[in-house]
């Protein structure tokens, strides 16, 4: 096992080599079988100082999940109805936890402050937090490491916005003497005390917050899955997981549709140059799946990282010609999309063609009327758009580098008979984003796996 290390820094603070940050989903925390498989993982390794666990997830397909119970209870408490039959749902989730583990803890104290300040009126922020503020009691008391509230150390202005100068300087003080911490996800808190929560993936933002805070080695974020797959696990059978993935790469995975973090929770520890391993709580002994610098050294040039897509565009293919010749061409053809407040994903271009890909939900009923607008502004000789398009993103870092990969990719559609509608790359070569009928999605994926499957 490692050895952590404290070591003062040049501006007062303090830093922490070869210490890991460790997050815990919802469902690694569910019950007190979850919590037993946490503490052997944390115990594994001494260098997991400072946990992050959510608020229990469901332990069962028909089960609820405690933060949803929440929001249901804040939701009655606010039309002054009665609260009991949900809340007493959570407060046996948590009691049995209590129990199962054999805690001499008296969490019910904590259950009915947290009842009656509901009850009472407290914010929407505050109910939805307590799961989270639960869990990292009970966590805490089982791992028998200290409880460090997160309203303490995550800061947020008068406005509610995220501070990260002044919770990187909470969390260095608050911190420096504590070897060994767990800190609840999710929320954080004005300096009045109100509690503030981030929105989706909140827990997530909190670990990578305070892995950034501390300049630790590590933020690991453990959940219920071995990390990512190179494509959907729905189209493609057993896809291969993803080893090594830069935050390029899954920026762009993440786009086109790939179920990723969220992109909060990968800012603070990218910034600092901190790598992300994505592990099962369930599986601890699969390497998951590392999130790393864009420096990082490509292992692998003969294949690609990931594909991923998304299927309902609209593309939009207007002909004109010397169009290049008109200064003002694309600003007019830009503001009319702008006007209707529709979003372009793609715009590949020739000499005398452009074509906007847009998706279908953007248009919605406004293709005849953002049709007849250009019409007037831009003059076209032809405009005609194409509905029920696919767009699939073939992503890799080595594909700048590899003669071939083009040529897979597309021998393996032409091969499954798929009639290739656009082809598009950008500038920094890391992904080829290829344009087929929606009918063709899901064979083009399995096509195009198949061709990097070894």
């Amino acid at each position: 096992m490692g050895v952590c290390f404290f070591y003062i820094n040049f501006e007062g603070g303090f830093k922490l080599d070869n210490v890991i940050v460790a997050k815990f989903g919802g469902s690694s925390l569910a019950d007190s079988k979850q919590f037993l498989k946490v503490k052997d993982i944390i115990k594994s390794n001494s260098n997991r100082k400072y946990i992050i666990p959510s608020a229990p997830g469901k332990v069962h397909k028909g089960d609820h999940k405690i933060t949803d119970l929440l929001y249901m209870c804040y939701q009655l408490a606010s039309h002054r109805l009665n609260i009991d039959d949900v809340y007493n749902i959570i407060e046996k989730r948590f009691l049995d936890i209590c129990s199962d583990l054999q805690l001499e803890l008296d969490i019910q104290e904590s259950l009915d402050h947290i009842k009656e300040k509901i009850q009472m009126g407290s914010s929407k922020d505050y109910a939805a937090s307590r799961g989270e503020y639960l869990n990292a009691i009970i966590l805490s008391n089982f791992l028998d490491f200290n409880f460090v509230d997160s309203k303490d150390v995550i800061v947020f202005d008068d406005k509610g916005e995220f501070d990260s100068k002044a919770t990187e300087i909470k969390m260095k003080e608050k911190l420096k003497n504590i070897d060994g911490a767990v800190i609840p996800g999710f929320y954080g808190a004005k300096s009045n005390g109100e509690i503030v929560t981030f929105g989706r993936g909140g827990s997530d933002i909190t670990g990578s917050i305070v892995a950034s805070s501390l300049d630790c080695k590590l933020y690991e974020n453990w959940t219920d899955v071995s990390g990512f797959l190179m494509a959907d696990p729905t189209i493609v059978d057993t896809p291969r997981p993803i080893e090594v993935i830069t935050y390029k790469e899954l920026r762009e995975l993440s786009y086109m549709g790939a179920p990723v973090l969220h992109e909060e929770s990968l800012f603070p520890v990218k910034n600092k140059g901190i790598a992300i391993n994505i592990k099962n709580t369930n599986a601890p002994e699969h390497a998951g799946t590392k999130i790393v610098n864009d420096k990082y050294p490509i292992e692998n040039t003969e294949s690609i990282t990931g594909i991923a897509g998304k299927k309902d565009f609209t593309v939009i293919a207007i002909e004109k010609t010397r169009m290049i010749s008109e200064k003002d061409f694309l600003r007019k053809l830009i503001t009319v999309l702008e006007t209707n407040n529709i979003s372009i994903q793609h715009m590949p271009s020739s000499i005398d063609s452009i074509s906007l890909i847009i998706s279908a939900s953007q248009l919605n009923s406004k293709l005849d009327k953002v049709i007849e607008e250009i019409k007037i502004y831009c003059n076209p000789d032809s405009i005609i758009a194409y509905p029920n398009m696919a767009l699939i993103a073939v992503v890799g870092r080595g594909m700048i580098r590899t003669k071939g990969i083009s040529s897979r990719i597309f021998t393996a559609l032409s091969q499954s008979g798929i009639n290739i509608r656009m082809i598009t790359q950008g500038s920094s070569e890391l992904n080829i984003i290829i344009g087929v009928e929606n009918i063709d999605f899901d064979k083009s994926i399995a096509s195009i796996y198949k061709a990097f499957e070894k």
